[in-house]
């Protein structure tokens, strides 16, 4: 039997561009509102309770809700939820952005994180199921730059619009980028769908309600207490859950997550390696930003500036990594890169006092945007090539909520050091608090490099042939010729 043709350059270029632009809008919003919180409190009169919700609003629904809405994209089409999950965005944007109340803004944001919980995971099997294998690793470095960039732009962008204009319009440039993608969605992206996918709605219950209430105690730890009864009460219940939800994976007949995944080494590490990598990396941002602007007394867009040699890394570097990862596999690039993190948290660690200059700090932050921009472009390559055709979608959704899982976590823990270390009530006492938590959060990386090393070594991709992979899906319903 002959091979279905491949996909044009057209098709791939726009397959990239529609997907790439749907996440960096997803990825924004999980940093842009921060720098915001300070205008949003005196604007709506919020409490700091009530802050930390427009956050934790969020990546709640985000994270407890991407291995779902993979499961529904190979059930019913990855470029039909994915626009579903576009719209929702785009209309949740604007409902935030016209928010007269704190509970209105937090809801808004949970619409937001329901939104991106779709778009997130079906974008890579969007870009898997259109480009082909020996070229996926590229496509990926494209995605994971875009992404990069998001993530750590997120605090100048946001800086920029609420210095120069309001908080609002953190949330209203999502609207014109939403309504313009819509349309092309259906246009330029290729369907593409699981035969003979069922759905698993127990397991789907038992794993968003089980991360809920894992995160739910993670979030609310460090203000409560972690031993307080509400804080072990959510993660006893969330332990439970998921330890009901895996015991159901066993016995299900189409499981919603099938275990056997994780007998891979190279998906179980990637897996491993990418909560390990977002737990100490964001953990520590969420530290470091506060520290040029609390203690170095930059505005929120002269701190966003002062990260540029971080933040414009993913650009340059992730293309590049992505393709090298094609020719050498991705787990050398990605231990490479979070070892490279972990020397940029450890320079910061070791300089960190108030009165320290920025010329100091720029070969951390190259450090750290080196090795995020690695990372990206290896774990896309190497958590999907680790599957089958028809597995990718839940693989991808259980990467994402891993690393979701993982900031959330290291967030919480890397506070709950700096508060034990040190606080707010001076520089020095700032700085005190800061060092023994950036070494955590570099510490948390240099273990993530040992787990994925402990990934077997991926080859260089096989080139398309005209045989037919057994058990993969067929080949995707083209999208129109892009004229």
């Amino acid at each position: 039997m002959e091979a279905p043709p491949a996909p044009g350059r057209a098709v791939i270029v726009w397959t990239l561009v529609l997907t790439g632009a749907a996440t960096f809008m997803t990825a924004l919003d999980n940093l842009v509102v921060t720098t915001a919180l300070p205008a949003i409190r005196e604007d709506l009169d919020s409490g700091v309770g009530q802050l930390e919700w427009i956050v934790n609003g969020y990546t709640l629904p985000f994270a407890c809700l991407l291995l779902p809405a993979a499961a529904l994209g190979d059930r019913y089409g990855r470029r039909r939820l994915f626009a579903l999950g576009v719209a929702l965005f785009t209309a949740a944007s604007a409902a935030s952005a016209l928010a007269g109340s704190t509970e209105m803004l937090i809801a808004g944001r949970a619409l937001q994180g329901a939104g991106a919980a779709l778009v997130f995971p079906l974008s890579l099997t969007l870009i898997s199921a259109t480009v082909p294998a020996e070229r996926r690793g590229a496509a990926f470095g494209v995605w994971g730059a875009i992404n990069g960039l998001a993530v750590a732009g997120g605090p100048l962008i946001g800086g920029i619009i609420v210095e120069h204009i309001s908080w609002q319009w953190i949330f209203w440039v999502n609207v014109p980028l939403g309504l313009l993608l819509l349309p092309l969605i259906p246009l330029r992206l290729a369907e593409s769908r699981v035969p003979g996918a069922r759905l698993d709605p127990l397991g789907a219950v038992l794993a968003g309600s089980g991360m809920l209430g894992v995160l739910l105690g993670i979030v609310r730890g460090n203000d409560h207490g972690w031993t307080s009864a509400g804080v072990v009460g959510s993660f006893v219940a969330g332990g439970a859950l998921l330890g009901a939800f895996l015991a159901w994976q066993l016995r299900a007949r189409a499981p919603m997550v099938p275990l056997r995944l994780f007998r891979s080494r190279q998906f179980s590490a990637s897996i491993g390696a990418g909560l390990l990598m977002s737990a100490g990396m964001f953990g520590s941002i969420f530290l470091l930003t506060q520290f040029l602007q609390l203690i170095q007394g930059y505005s929120p867009q002269e701190a966003g500036l002062r990260m540029l040699p971080w933040t414009a890394m993913p650009m340059v570097v992730t293309p590049l990594m992505g393709a090298l990862s094609d020719r050498i596999g991705g787990r050398s690039i990605a231990a490479v890169g979070m070892l490279l993190m972990a020397c940029g948290l450890g320079w910061f660690a070791l300089l960190a006092e108030p009165d320290v200059g920025y010329p100091e700090q720029v070969p951390a932050f190259v450090l750290c945007g080196v090795g995020m921009a690695m990372f990206f472009a290896a774990t896309g390559p190497l958590v999907m090539g680790s599957v089958g055709e028809r597995e990718q979608g839940i693989a991808s959704g259980v990467s994402n909520a891993m690393r979701e899982l993982g900031a959330s976590l290291g967030v919480a823990v890397l506070a709950a050091v700096f508060a034990a270390n040190g606080g707010y009530e001076s520089p020095d006492a700032f700085t005190d608090g800061l060092v023994p938590a950036v070494w955590g959060g570099a510490f948390t990386l240099l273990v993530a490099t040992v787990v994925m090393l402990i990934a077997p070594r991926a080859h260089r991709a096989p080139r398309a042939t005209g045989r037919p992979v057994a058990g993969s899906a067929p080949e995707p319903e083209r999208a129109p010729a892009a004229r």
